[in-house]
């Protein structure tokens, strides 16, 4: 069920729906501004740029203010703040997995780099026009020391997407240092890199029947 005090029943509750009528997530998936307020609001998630909490928590760099994980995205949204998640392993595992793409595509979050995929989450990213870039064999958020304070840049992109292409990222951290890895795009096929180059499916399908 929806939880009160949270982004998505703050904004049920500002359109005169009762805490006894918020029901689930489920029952509310054709509202986006529900889902978006849902996404990465399970309360078992622990992001660990935002050290001390657990649930649907983010941090924002460079103030360090605490806030849940919509209303910091729409503050980086507001300062034209583009976003990157870091992860771990099998990312996206879990249900609902449609909406969590569609969900990171609203929050504003460009790209995920991650040491492994779930399946079907990776190619539903691509569906939304997010990225997913793997780390290479070896290489970790841990590996490379990141807090969640850093910069991230990514180049290669710019003719576009490749199945298999590499894409550098160059990760500024808070005391001066960088360092430079190469991502691998989880970009498996043709008909993929189609899709993300397009913006995502959805786009990909109305300019195939505009053409």
């Amino acid at each position: 069920s929806i939880a009160r005090d949270t982004p998505a029943a703050n904004f049920l509750t500002e359109h005169q729906v009762r805490p006894v009528d918020f029901n689930s997530f489920g029952s509310r998936r054709g509202n986006h501004q529900v889902m978006m307020r849902g996404t990465f609001a399970n309360i078992r998630l622990k992001n660990l740029a935002a050290e001390g909490t657990t649930g649907g928590f983010a941090r924002h760099v460079p103030s360090g203010d605490v806030a849940p994980l919509y209303d910091v995205a729409m503050r980086y949204a507001d300062e034209g703040t583009p976003l990157i998640i870091v992860g771990g392993k099998e990312y996206g595992t879990g249900s609902s997995r449609d909406w969590a793409a569609k969900g990171t595509r609203l929050l504003g979050i460009k790209a995920v780099i991650v040491e492994s995929f779930e399946r079907i989450h990776r190619s539903n990213l691509i569906g939304m026009g997010v990225l997913p870039l793997q780390f290479p064999d070896g290489v970790s958020r841990e590996t490379l020391g990141m807090t969640g304070d850093e910069i991230i840049n990514l180049t290669g992109l710019t003719d576009g997407v490749t199945p298999g292409m590499t894409v550098t990222a160059t990760i500024n951290f808070a005391d001066g240092r960088a360092e430079t890895v190469a991502l691998l795009a989880r970009i498996d096929t043709d008909g993929e890199a189609a899709y993300f180059k397009n913006g995502g499916i959805l786009q990909y399908v109305l300019r195939q029947l505009a053409a």
